[in-house]
C-alpha cells in the first residue's frame, strides 16, 4: 500500500519541492522566470488527473512469435526492446540495487526528495562537471513514461525532457499523485520495467537478457549493481557500446551506496568488486529476417504472417497502425507453424534443388478444416544478404515464392486444375461414371494457332496415347490424367464453371493476364483445366484441403492464437470456415483423387495412376491427390492430402518460366510433398475417407482391368496455344 504521510506534509513537501526544483533549474540552467513558474504549477495534482499513461501505462513492448508448441521461438518484433515483468520475477539485490544507486531514500520521500533537491541544488551552483538533477525514482518514472509515451505527439514526447522549470514542477506533482495511489513496490516495479539500460534494451527483462543471457531473477549481486549503474548514462557505460573500465567503476559506487544503505554488507561489496566482468550479450531477434539462428527458412512463414497481420483490424484501423502495434504492442504470438512439419519440408525442398540452384521447390502444408499454414518451406536462405552477379533470387530472397503477392504471381500447377473440372462436372449432376471415349488428339471449339492447332482449332493431346487413349471415367481419367477426357468434359460443364469452382476454392489470379482472362473470357479458357493459370502451393494445398474437408473451404491462417500485453485473447486466428461444395461432391471428388496415388476406390475403379509410388510411402495409410506437368515441362507439380494434412510442391524457376524444369523431377516432387504428409500425420490415428454415394458414383459402363503397368510420370505437352515465353511476356505487363 502506499507509505502514510499526512495531508500536511504532502502539502509542505509538494511547495517545498516545487520551490527547490525552480531554484535548481534556475541556477543551473534559467535565471529567469523562477515564481512565475512555480505560481503557475505548484497545485497539488491527484491520481485521477494523471495522465492515462501514467495511470495505465502503454509502454512498448516486444511482441513475441512461436511456434504451435507455444515454446519454440520463431523471432520478435519491436521498436523498443522491453518486456514488462512481475516484481516477483527480478532478483531482490535488483531491486535493492536500483534504490541504492538512484534514489536512496525512496522508502522515506513522498514522490519528491527534499534534501534530494537540497544536494542536487548545492552540487549544481559548485559546478564543476557534477550537476544533479535531484530526481527520485518515482519523478524518473514519470519522465520516462511521457517521453516513450505511444499515444502522445513527438512533439509531446520531446516536451517530457524539456530543460523547464514548468515541466520539472509538473513532474513533481505527478510524482507526488502517483504515491498518493500506488506502492512503493508497485512504483519500484514499474520504474525497473521502463528504465533505459543502454545497448538497445529498456526494462529489467530486456537488460538481464541483453548482458547476460539469463531472466532478471536469476541475476547476481555484482550483474545486478553493474545494471543498476547504467541508468545514469547508458550509452557512455554499456559495457557491450559504450566504457567497460567506466561501467566496471559505475558497478563499484553501486555496490558502496548498497553497503551504505545496509541492504549488503562490506564484505560481500569487497567480494562483488573483485569478481571479473563477464558478460553473455544475448541480440534479441528482431522481424523476420532474424529468426532464431539455423532457421532462417522459417523466415518465409514469419513474412507471411506479417502481411496477414496488416490486414487484421483488431490491430488497428490501417496497416501503418497495424504494423506499429506488432513492433510496440506486447503481443504473444502461438502460430501455426510446425517446427517437425517444416523441417521436413525443408529438408525435402533442398534434397531435390540445392540452396545454389536457379530452380525451386517452394511447399506449403495446410490442416483440412481449420486451414492452418503447417509449413512454408523452400530451398532459399530467407534473407537481404545480397546475391552473385546474375543471380535474382538465389541463395538469398525475401520474395514469397510459396504464398505469392508483392512481385510473385505463382507458377503453372498442369493437371492438378483437372481436381476442378471434375468438381464442376459432379455438382452439374454428371457422376464419377461420366464415360467418354478420349482419343490422342481431341478438336475443340476454341480458336488457336500454332503447334498446338488443327485447322485453327486447339486441339490438345494426351501425353502417352497407348496409356491414356481410349474410354475413360472420372476414376480412371483423373488416375491417368487423360487430358482430352478433362478437355472434353471441360466443355460439356462449361469453363466458366470450371474457372469458378477453382475460385469458389481459393485460387487466386495473380498475373494480370489470368486475372482478365477469369473476369473477361473465362467460357473460352479452354486450357484452363490443363494448369495454365499461375497459382502457388499455399492456394493449391488449400483447395486441395477443402476437398479433404469434405466441402468446407477455410481461409488460410498463421496463428493458432494472439494474446495482448495483459494476457487477454485477441479475436483473430479463429478459423474462418464455410461450406463451398455439397460433402457428397467432396467425397466423390476424393474418391477419384485415390487413383492417381495407387490406391483404390472403395467402388473398384481405379486401374492406374501418375504417382503410386505415394500408397508405398504412406504404407497404405488412406491419402488422394494429383500430380501435374506444365507444357514443356517447365513446372512440375505434386498435391497430395489426408483427412489431416494437405500439401503441395511447385518445381519451378521463379525467375524465368521458360526456364523447363524436365519430366525428370517429377518423381523427386511426388516423394517429396509424400514424405511431407508422413510426418504431418505421424503419430495421429489413421483415418478413413468417407466413399461418396452410390448416386454420385454412378454405374460403370464396362469393368475395369486391375493395375497395369503404371508410369510415376506424366506430360502435358500444349496445353496452352500461347508459348511460354509469349505467357511470360504477358505476366510482364
Amino acid at each position: 500500500m502506499a507509505a502514510s504521510r499526512s495531508p500536511l506534509s504532502r502539502l509542505f513537501t509538494v511547495l517545498l519541492a516545487g520551490l527547490l526544483a525552480g531554484l535548481v533549474l534556475a541556477v543551473a540552467a534559467l535565471p529567469g522566470n523562477l515564481l512565475l513558474g512555480f505560481a503557475a504549477q505548484s497545485a497539488i495534482g491527484t491520481y485521477a488527473a494523471l495522465p492515462e499513461a501514467l495511470r495505465t501505462p502503454a509502454t512498448p513492448q516486444r511482441s513475441y512469435l512461436y511456434a504451435n508448441d507455444g515454446k519454440t521461438l520463431i523471432t520478435t518484433f519491436y521498436d523498443v526492446n522491453r518486456t514488462d515483468v512481475a516484481l516477483a520475477d527480478i532478483a531482490p539485490v535488483m531491486r535493492q540495487a536500483i534504490v541504492a544507486s538512484e534514489d536512496r531514500r525512496f522508502y522515506d520521500h513522498g514522490g519528491a526528495d527534499v534534501r534530494g533537491l537540497l544536494r542536487a541544488l548545492v552540487a549544481n551552483v559548485k559546478g564543476g562537471g557534477n550537476e544533479q538533477g535531484g530526481s527520485t525514482l518515482t519523478m524518473q518514472y514519470v519522465r520516462n513514461v511521457l517521453k516513450t509515451d505511444p499515444t502522445r505527439s513527438a512533439e509531446e514526447r520531446a516536451a517530457a525532457t524539456d530543460p523547464t522549470i514548468g515541466r520539472k514542477v509538473q513532474e513533481i506533482r505527478y510524482a507526488s499523485a502517483l504515491e498518493q495511489s500506488l506502492s512503493k513496490d508497485e512504483i519500484l516495479n514499474r520504474y525497473l520495467n521502463i528504465a533505459y539500460f543502454g545497448s538497445g534494451a529498456y526494462g529489467i527483462a530486456a537488460a538481464s537478457q541483453r548482458y547476460f543471457g539469463k531472466p532478471p531473477a536469476r541475476l547476481t549481486l555484482a550483474e545486478a549493481a553493474l545494471l543498476a549503474g547504467l541508468v545514469q548514462s547508458p550509452d557512455a557505460y554499456s559495457p557491450i557500446d559504450g566504457d567497460k573500465d567506466a561501467a566496471l567503476a559505475r558497478r563499484g559506487y553501486v555496490l558502496d551506496s548498497m553497503a551504505a544503505t545496509g541492504a549488503i554488507t562490506a564484505a560481500q561489496a569487497t567480494q562483488a568488486k573483485a569478481e571479473p566482468l563477464t558478460l553473455k550479450p544475448t541480440a534479441q531477434p528482431n522481424g523476420c529476417t532474424a529468426v532464431a539462428q539455423g532457421h532462417d527458412d522459417w523466415g518465409f512463414f514469419c513474412d507471411y504472417l506479417r502481411r496477414w497481420w496488416l490486414t487484421q483490424p483488431a490491430f488497428g484501423a490501417t496497416a501503418a497502425e497495424r504494423e506499429q502495434a506488432l513492433r510496440s504492442g506486447g503481443y504473444r504470438v502461438v502460430t501455426s507453424l510446425d517446427p517437425e512439419v517444416q523441417a521436413t519440408a525443408q529438408q525435402q525442398a533442398t534434397k531435390v534443388y540445392g540452396y545454389d540452384n536457379k530452380r525451386a521447390l517452394p511447399i506449403a502444408a495446410v490442416q483440412p478444416g481449420t486451414g492452418q499454414v503447417l509449413a512454408m518451406a523452400v530451398n532459399r536462405h530467407y534473407s537481404l544478404a545480397d546475391n552473385p552477379d546474375g543471380q535474382a533470387n538465389y541463395p538469398n530472397t525475401v520474395n514469397p515464392l510459396i504464398s505469392g503477392g508483392a512481385s510473385v504471381d505463382g507458377y503453372q500447377a498442369g493437371s492438378t486444375f483437372k481436381l476442378f473440372t471434375m468438381l464442376a462436372a459432379l455438382e452439374s449432376g454428371r457422376t464419377l461414371s461420366t464415360g467418354f471415349d478420349a482419343p490422342a488428339r481431341l478438336p475443340t471449339r476454341y480458336t488457336a494457332e500454332g503447334p498446338g492447332s488443327c485447322d485453327g482449332r486447339w486441339c490438345p493431346v494426351n501425353a502417352n496415347p497407348d496409356w491414356m487413349d481410349g474410354y475413360r471415367m472420372m476414376w480412371d481419367g483423373f488416375g491417368r490424367s487423360v487430358n482430352t477426357y478433362f478437355v472434353w468434359l471441360a466443355e460439356q460443364v462449361g469453363q466458366d464453371k470450371v474457372v469458378e469452382m477453382a475460385q469458389r476454392l481459393g485460387i487466386t489470379f495473380r498475373a494480370e493476364s489470368d486475372a482478365a482472362f477469369a473476369k473477361n473470357n473465362a467460357a473460352n479458357w479452354g486450357s484452363f483445366t490443363l494448369g495454365v493459370a499461375a497459382t502457388t502451393p499455399l492456394d493449391l494445398a488449400n483447395a486441395y484441403a477443402t476437398v479433404a474437408a469434405e466441402g468446407t473451404y477455410c481461409t488460410p491462417v498463421p496463428v493458432v492464437s494472439v494474446t495482448d500485453a495483459t494476457g487477454a485473447k485477441v479475436p483473430v486466428g479463429e478459423p474462418s470456415c464455410k461450406r463451398v461444395l455439397d460433402a457428397d461432391v467432396a467425397r466423390a471428388a476424393t474418391d477419384a483423387a485415390r487413383c492417381p496415388v495407387g490406391q483404390q476406390s472403395p467402388y473398384g475403379q481405379c486401374n492406374g495412376g501418375t504417382a503410386t509410388v505415394v500408397n508405398r510411402i504412406l504404407d497404405g495409410r488412406p491419402v488422394a491427390g494429383k500430380t501435374g506437368s506444365s507444357e514443356e515441362n517447365a513446372t512440375e507439380t505434386f498435391v497430395g492430402f489426408t483427412p489431416q494434412v494437405a500439401v503441395a510442391g511447385i518445381a519451378a524457376n521463379p525467375d524465368d518460366p521458360t526456364d523447363s524444369v524436365g519430366s525428370a523431377v517429377q518423381a523427386r516432387v511426388i516423394d517429396a510433398v509424400a514424405r511431407v504428409i508422413g510426418t504431418a500425420v505421424k503419430g495421429q490415428p489413421e483415418k478413413a475417407f468417407t466413399a461418396p454415394s452410390r448416386e454420385l458414383a454412378g454405374e460403370p459402363r464396362r469393368p475395369v482391368p486391375r493395375a497395369p503397368a503404371t508410369p510415376d510420370r506424366e506430360r502435358e505437352p500444349s496445353q496452352d496455344p500461347r508459348s511460354a515465353l509469349q505467357r511470360w511476356l504477358d505476366r510482364q505487363g
